[in-house]
């Protein structure tokens, strides 16, 4: 049995550069909506994703952390509810004992004072004082989330940093994480090789492109940089 997709801890790699391998690969891409975001910046985290749609009851979360692999990410779907915090302290500390490396939840949490001190990375809509109040339906866990409409099922890759969370299916992770890999490598060099003076103009012949384009109005910037190696990231 092939092991959970998750990023090397020791070797991570930014959501901005998997969404980029998405697009290049022709892959679907599928990110959380913007509204969610970490409580704690600056703790990236990734991991198979572990789904389940909140129906008022914390039964479902328990069950979810339940059996769930170590490493994984809890994934909720709320739908986006402005009007309950679906998980507070209790449920960040299971999870975080349990050996999760993260959270993502489309909709509100609680207790945030204690959610930074246990310190497990969580992404979600904001905070908001009050529980659900609702009766939650008899019946099993629905094991699925759709975050506005982005489907996330168990195995899934979960990322998460700064710059929101992405989704990845698993049976095209290999491939996104090998492609993100190589447009973080070439982002880097290039970085490197401003800091040691050379522009970015100068690393795209961007004059070069100014002349063809004045020669011919439909060429493109990508197009231009195809022609010229195909090396350069943008």
């Amino acid at each position: 049995m092939s092991s959970p997709p998750r990023i090397p801890a020791d070797a991570p790699l930014p959501t901005a550069a998997l969404a980029d391998a998405c697009v290049r690969l022709g892959v679907p891409l599928r990110l959380a909506p913007a509204g969610v975001v970490p409580l704690l910046p600056g703790r990236p985290f990734s991991g198979p994703a572990r789904a389940i749609t909140h129906l008022g009851s914390v039964d479902v979360l328990l069950a979810s952390i339940e059996g769930a692999a170590s490493g994984s990410v809890l994934v909720v779907d709320n739908g986006g509810r402005d009007d309950e915090a679906c998980l507070g302290d209790l449920m960040v500390l299971e999870a975080r004992e349990a050996g999760f490396a993260g959270i993502v939840v489309w909709g509100r949490h609680r207790d945030t004072a204690q959610l930074r001190e246990i310190g497990l990375p969580l992404h979600s809509t904001g905070a908001y004082s009050a529980g659900p109040r609702r009766v939650p339906p008899a019946g099993a866990p629905m094991r699925s989330a759709f975050l506005d409409g982005v489907a996330v099922v168990d195995g899934d890759l979960v990322a998460g940093d700064d710059d929101g969370v992405i989704f990845v299916a698993a049976d095209r992770v290999d491939e996104v994480l090998a492609a993100a890999a190589t447009i973080v490598a070439t982002e880097t060099a290039q970085a490197d090789r401003m800091r040691a003076g050379e522009s970015l103009r100068a690393q795209l012949d961007f004059g070069g492109f100014l002349v063809k384009q004045a020669v011919d109005p439909s060429m493109t910037l990508r197009r231009h940089l195809s022609e010229h190696g195909g090396a350069i990231e943008v």
